[in-house]
């Protein structure tokens, strides 16, 4: 297998990993079928995302954990059953927001082209979409995803990289998908627009070790700042919290800058600078010019939204997006 090296990163190639699945995407795939399709997309993302930019980074974390797990086939938006439960009940996707959102594109998207587009597809828009119009990088979106026939929960816990993880963890779980450290860094700059609640980090203020201490990697003046004003208690599971203070609403380099001041919400954020290459890399993308951070992250959107893709004749085309047809 051969490597290249990128941002000073040694990459191997994982052209054989993605070739099987990806022959069937293209460009363009409805143009004959549906050509309004994107257009309808887009244009109710336009009009919307706009009055609610939040939601940017909710759908695009949709997009992410639909795509680690049985890759980009829709498999999140299905609803749980009499003897199932699946992935958007798992506790790694029990935060998602959106699923109201999609349900409405797809509503549109049917009305022109009854069982025509994928809600793989759509969520692939949407995404991508979303990030556009909040002033974020654009990106190729080759379609005719498939939309998968299962939806288990315990694949969500299994495959979903959590926000606990360490440096080791995030690399293999990253890996399995054909992604790779690159990948890892400059797909985490999509929290650049995110939100967390205070559970997804309230150790790291105030029980990391087990005997009521703070994570040491944690900047002190900034854990300090969330215990008073944000993170108020231990077992706070409602409060909101920026993980680009002063920037959240703009897509642009202050999350890596962050992490160099060990501002990162976090553990897994702050994983990326405990690794010579990755650290590197979040150094050289914070001295580079904004364009370069824009046209690599849109390189690994693209990467990641061909993983394990269904195509042709499998899977299905769901009606609406959480039932089975």
């Amino acid at each position: 297998m051969k490597g290249v090296v990128l941002f000073g990163i040694v990459i191997l190639g994982f052209a054989g990993f993605l070739g099987s699945v990806q022959a069937d995407l293209r460009l363009g795939f409805y143009v004959q079928s549906c050509p309004k399709a994107e257009k309808i997309v887009f244009d109710y993302v336009n009009e919307h995302i706009r009055n609610v930019p939040s939601l940017a980074a909710a759908l695009i974390r949709m997009h992410f954990h639909d795509c680690f797990v049985r890759g980009c086939d829709a498999s999140v938006l299905l609803n749980s059953t009499s003897n199932n439960q699946a992935e958007k009940d798992a506790p790694p996707n029990l935060t998602l927001r959106g699923f109201d959102f999609i349900d409405r594109v797809k509503s549109l998207v049917e009305a022109e082209c009854p069982g025509i587009v994928s809600c793989a597809d759509i969520l692939t828009l949407v995404a991508r979409d979303s990030i556009v119009v909040t002033g974020g990088p654009f990106w190729n979106v080759p379609t005719g995803r498939r939309d998968g026939l299962i939806s288990i929960a315990s694949e969500a816990i299994a495959n979903i990289p959590r926000p606990t993880n360490n440096f080791t963890t995030l690399q293999t779980l990253f890996a399995n998908k054909g992604l790779n450290l690159v990948d890892l860094v400059l797909l985490s700059g999509a929290h650049t627009i995110g939100v967390a609640h205070c559970s997804s980090f309230s150790n790291r203020l105030y029980n990391f070790t087990g005997v009521g201490d703070a994570d040491p990697a944690l900047d002190s003046e900034y854990a300090a700042n969330l215990r008073a004003r944000k993170c108020t208690t231990p077992n706070d599971n409602t409060t909101i919290v920026e993980m680009d203070p002063g920037s959240f609403r703009t897509f642009d380099l202050s999350y890596y800058t962050l992490l160099l001041k060990r501002r990162g919400l976090f553990e897994s954020d702050a994983a990326l600078t405990t690794n010579s290459g990755t650290r590197a890399l979040v150094t050289q993308l914070v001295q580079g010019p904004l364009s370069a951070f824009f046209a690599e992250f849109a390189k690994s959107m693209e990467k990641m939204g061909r993983i394990e893709v269904l195509t042709g004749t499998e899977g299905e085309v769901r009606r609406q997006c959480k039932f089975r047809n």
